[in-house]
């Protein structure tokens, strides 16, 4: 279908969203009732015990968030009528088959849905495996069956990560992963396989009768080392690749939408700039450093850090959903700024000198944290040797101390030892990112934002921006999502 009126596509559609109560689902169903109230219905996949549970989930999670301040000021009492007349709360579960949907439901949905969208994720770098394997990669599979099913479906969109090409250097293209690739050339990745892998070592570990703390340590241990061995550095990128490859593999004729998202920052602009949930990737490093806990930068200051507002990634998502509608193609856009409009790590620090310096995090004890200008790491090395020096000796000799002692110092010991296992966690999981040598292609996302511009006018263009050359980064950063981190996230 020709690209036309993005407001004209989603009109009296039905759209199936999974996540919904997730940090992207939410900006997505903001933007939908604000924009286009004609939506015939939303049906948001929640889990959740039952229908009340996942209602309530809505309620508290989604609907009296901030971030609806303005579509409740736009429809004021009639807001709720609109909810009730558009929005359909299923309580179900990506991880099971049918998602967890009885008969009835599903029978209902077939006849109905014409867009699915799938948001669910589970996005630790570091999760357990058999949980992320679960959900990043058997539940889209599980989603597009669902989509399969759906006898008036136009487009299925599944939101991945730009971040499934591991530690890849140079231009990284809009390019889909086939069923068995790996990243370093080794072979043998079989998805079956990796099932049996935690089924045994879950097994396994229930027959030794390890704790359930122990088993989620061994579970995280173990998608480490699987993504490891075929080149991804974390499970999350590992899984969400895994989950590609299986809806490339399923696809036969179903209009397929990949959204590749680089790293999504707070709103750019609408419904207002600087909404945010939760502490996200860098904004670690935002909050560590703003409350004084952070005198160094592990990563190379000439690293460009991509990133993308979340409102700009959920434009992408509905032009890219209108652009494909009764394609039976796989597209694939990443949606970031390395290409267009980089940003580089040394800049980041500087915005929250500039931002901390002006505007200090009062402690608790009521004074002021004074930042400075941080060490710089610039290289996996002088990490390394940073660590060694201000965490690793200092724990051994407290560890010859309190074993001269008779254990006087273990509590303080084992406080170090816990903040340094965490410490060097963090670091390894994030070095990946702060030491990143890749660019992402964008061709097919900038010949989507051409489309909008010269073929749904200038208003559209206007409603459904994401062309990150129009983000001034030193008035974003500064004055908008450092600004949102303090706000909604430091508090947690």
């Amino acid at each position: 279908m020709e690209l036309q009126s993005i407001l004209h596509f989603l009109e009296n559609k039905s759209i199936l969203i999974t996540g919904a109560t997730g940090f992207l689902a939410k900006v997505f169903i903001e933007k939908i009732l604000r924009v286009q109230p004609n939506v015939k219905k939303l049906y948001l996949l929640i889990r959740a015990a039952d229908s009340a549970s996942a209602l309530h989930r809505f309620n508290t999670e989604v609907v009296e968030k901030e971030l609806f301040k303005v579509v409740r000021e736009k429809y004021g009492g009639k807001l709720n009528s609109l909810i009730q007349a558009k929005v359909i709360v299923l309580f179900g579960d990506i991880t099971c088959d049918s998602l967890g949907l009885d008969s009835n439901t599903l029978e209902n949905l077939s006849g109905q849905v014409n867009v699915v969208i799938n948001l669910a994720a589970t996005t630790n770098f570091d999760e357990r495996y058999d949980m992320a394997l679960r959900i990043n990669t058997v539940g889209a599979a599980n989603v597009l069956n669902f989509a399969a099913k759906c006898k008036q479906l136009v487009v299925f969109l599944h939101v991945s990560t730009a971040y499934v090409c591991g530690e890849r250097e140079g231009l990284i293209l809009e390019t889909h992963l086939k069923l068995g690739d790996s990243l370093n050339g080794m072979l043998g990745l079989n998805i079956e396989k990796e099932k049996e892998i935690i089924h045994n070592k879950l097994q396994q570990l229930h027959n030794d009768g390890a704790s359930e703390k122990q088993i989620t340590m061994e579970m995280k241990d173990l998608g480490i080392e699987r993504a490891r061995k075929y080149g991804w550095p974390n499970t999350y990128s590992f899984t969400k690749a895994m989950g590609e490859m299986l809806l490339g593999h399923l696809k036969n004729d179903i209009p397929i939408v990949i959204i590749r998202p680089s790293i999504i920052t707070s709103t750019f602009r609408e419904p207002f700039s600087g909404w945010l949930e939760g502490v996200r990737h860098i904004d670690s490093f935002v909050v560590g450093y703003g409350k004084g806990k952070m005198s160094c930068f592990p990563g190379n200051p000439q690293t460009i850090t991509d990133l993308i507002p979340s409102d700009m990634v959920v434009n992408a998502m509905i032009a890219s959903m209108a652009a494909a509608a009764g394609e039976a193609t796989l597209k694939i856009y990443h949606v970031g700024s390395s290409m267009s409009n980089p940003v580089t790590y040394q800049r980041l620090q500087d915005y929250g000198l500039l931002f901390f310096t002006a505007q200090p995090w009062r402690a608790k004890d009521g004074k002021h944290v004074v930042v400075r200008r941080a060490t710089q790491l610039p290289t996996r090395a002088a990490v390394r040797t940073y660590m060694e020096l201000h965490y690793l000796l200092p724990l051994k000799i407290l560890s010859l101390l309190n074993a001269a002692s008779c254990n006087y110092f273990q509590r303080a010991y084992l406080d170090l030892s816990r903040k340094v296992d965490f410490l060097m966690r963090l670091v390894e999981l994030f070095s990946p990112y702060l030491f990143f040598k890749g660019v992402f292609d964008d061709m097919n996302t900038e010949k989507l934002r051409r489309a909008v511009k010269e073929r749904c006018g200038i208003d559209e263009d206007e409603m459904f921006y994401f062309d990150p050359k129009i983000i001034n980064w030193d008035d974003y950063f500064v004055n908008t999502h450092i600004a949102g981190v303090v706000k909604y996230a430091f508090k947690r």
